[in-house]
């Protein structure tokens, strides 16, 4: 033997060094990878722990044998119970007084009366087999139902899911442990009927693991739940204080065209259609259509529907929104934020007044802001971000100069660490629409605002208007735009022209403010984004 094969041998395990190695492996083994193990790896557990092992493998065996027996012996037992069930027939007891047909938001004023309630299953519970607990909802509120004895025992009540649509009678009575819009009332049904069945698969398509993708496609379904359901009629509601302010302060309600031929905000947002084979737009803001109302009816608002066909999907934008756009005529700068102040502040305290306990279910810290807001001016807040290192770019820590636009996320990092309502005022002429009036003390400027909110940012954007009609054609000439489509807006300044000015709020974005919820799409019945026009 040459002396190169004695390291070579070295090298290599016999095959007994490697056996026992193997055998090493397989001894730690558990009963989980027992099980998986073929025959010729089993040999290699060791006697002892192989011998143990194939016991607890026959005992589990043997059990998951009597589970599947007796999962069996259950179904079958509760298919024999659905078959006996389907021979049970409940009939409406002719002695009892009659049923008033009532909505849950009524419930109080029938106390200890018999009545008659539909709605939606929203939750049940079984007690035992003689118990059947039904949170139903019918839109106006929720409550707990008590089904005992026979009328839980029938085929309808054992095929019973969520969402099924059913109509009970009973009497209302009070018992504390009764949860619901009225704590302490609960209806003990003595008859009811099952208007729509819901299938057991409801059960499973939402759970709290879905994606946001899954709960947008089932919006549908989505909204039947108690917190999304409580944010639209909140949401209807604060619509409604919207209008009562602008009536109460004397606006007349006006209702502009959404399809369009000009554009208000530029063209990269517009979403374009064929009108009859005329080229068209959806409208992208009522304002100018505003500005030509107030000379036939005064102070005067729309709450309408506006597209925007931006590329963006952030947490505050949508491609179609509500927005609310009021319109003054003979106001000054200051009176125009003085009114948007008022709309806020009161908007907000009437929704408190109406339905402060929904807000609060949902938005426990929200406080009517303190006024006068603060003011600030775009100069200001350009050095403001300058001083507070909140930069123009992150990554090479690039500050923002006078002239610069401050997008969304700086400008809402500013917002939250004011944290109050900032009126940002007095923008340079190159960032604003158009139709704003420039600043008397600085043409540079313009009369300008956007109403910033900690949490949310801007949610309105307002300005004086230009009144004079040789500027307005010079900034038709500023911005390139040929101006006879745009005829109609440019007699305003022709036929009597007044100072005035207006502002647009996005619901969405006060709705959020106020609710205190993260995302615009949270307050849309269907929202419409980029990607997404459905359902």
């Amino acid at each position: 033997m040459s002396s190169s094969d004695g390291p070579e041998q070295s090298q290599q395990p016999s095959a007994t060094a490697e056996e026992e190695q193997l055998t090493n492996q397989f001894a730690q083994v558990t009963l989980e990878q027992f099980i998986h193990l073929d025959d010729q790896q089993k040999a290699l557990v060791p006697k002892a722990r192989r011998k143990k092992l194939e016991r607890l493998m026959k005992e589990q065996e043997r059990k998951e044998q009597k589970a599947k027996e007796r999962a069996q012996a259950v179904e079958a037992e509760r298919m024999l119970k659905l078959e006996e069930s389907k021979n049970i027939q409940i009939q409406e007891d002719p002695s009892l007084p009659p049923a008033t047909l009532i909505k849950i938001r009524d419930t109080k004023q029938y106390l200890d009366q018999r009545v008659a309630v539909q709605g939606w299953v929203h939750h049940l519970r079984e007690d035992g087999k003689k118990l059947l607990f039904i949170e139903l909802r019918d839109g106006t509120g929720f409550l707990q139902c008590v089904l005992s004895d026979i009328l839980c025992q029938t085929y309808d009540a054992l095929t019973l899911h969520r969402e099924a649509t059913v109509l009970l009678k009973g009497t209302l009575t009070s018992d504390e442990r009764a949860k619901g819009s009225f704590p302490g009332i609960e209806l003990r049904v003595d008859y009811w009927k099952l208007i729509g069945p819901s299938p057991s698969e409801i059960e499973n398509i939402l759970t709290h693991e879905s994606n946001p993708d899954i709960l947008l496609n089932n919006r549908h379904l989505v909204i039947r739940g108690t917190r999304t359901s409580t944010i639209l009629k909140l949401r209807s509601i604060i619509t409604q204080c919207f209008r009562e302010h602008f009536f109460d302060r004397g606006y007349v309600e006006v209702f502009p065209p959404t399809i369009v031929q000009t554009q208000c905000e530029g063209g990269s947002t517009l979403f374009q259609l064929d009108y009859f084979g005329e080229p068209a737009y959806l409208t992208q803001s009522s304002q100018m259509y505003l500005e030509t109302a107030i000379a036939a009816v005064g102070d005067c608002f729309c709450i309408l529907p506006s597209y925007r066909a931006e590329k963006s999907s952030t947490r505050r934008h949508l491609a179609e929104f509500h927005h609310i756009e009021a319109e003054c005529p003979f106001i000054q700068f200051e009176d125009l934020l003085l009114k948007i102040e008022d709309l806020v502040s009161d908007v907000m305290k009437r929704v408190m007044d109406k339905a402060s306990d929904l807000v609060l279910s949902l938005n426990p810290n929200i406080r009517v802001p303190k006024r006068p807001f603060r003011r600030m001016t775009y100069e200001d807040a350009i050095r403001y971000c300058q001083e507070n290192n909140i930069y123009k770019d992150e990554a090479t820590k690039m500050h923002f100069e006078f002239g610069d636009d401050i997008p969304e996320l700086p400008e809402r990092k500013m917002t939250d660490q004011i944290n109050e309502p900032i009126f940002l005022i007095r923008f340079p002429v190159s960032l604003k629409s158009f139709y704003m009036k420039k600043c008397q003390d600085n043409p540079k400027l313009t009369e300008s605002v956007d109403l910033l909110l900690p949490g949310v940012g801007e949610i309105v954007g307002g300005s004086m208007r230009i009144d004079n009609l040789d500027e307005l054609l010079e900034a038709y000439k500023r911005e390139k735009m040929d101006p006879s489509p745009y005829y109609w807006f440019t007699d305003q300044r022709k036929y009597g022209s007044a100072p005035h000015g207006g502002y647009g709020l996005g619901l969405e974005r006060f709705c959020c403010y106020l609710l205190g919820l993260y995302h615009v799409r949270d307050v849309c019945l269907y929202p419409r984004y980029k990607d997404r026009c459905k359902p």
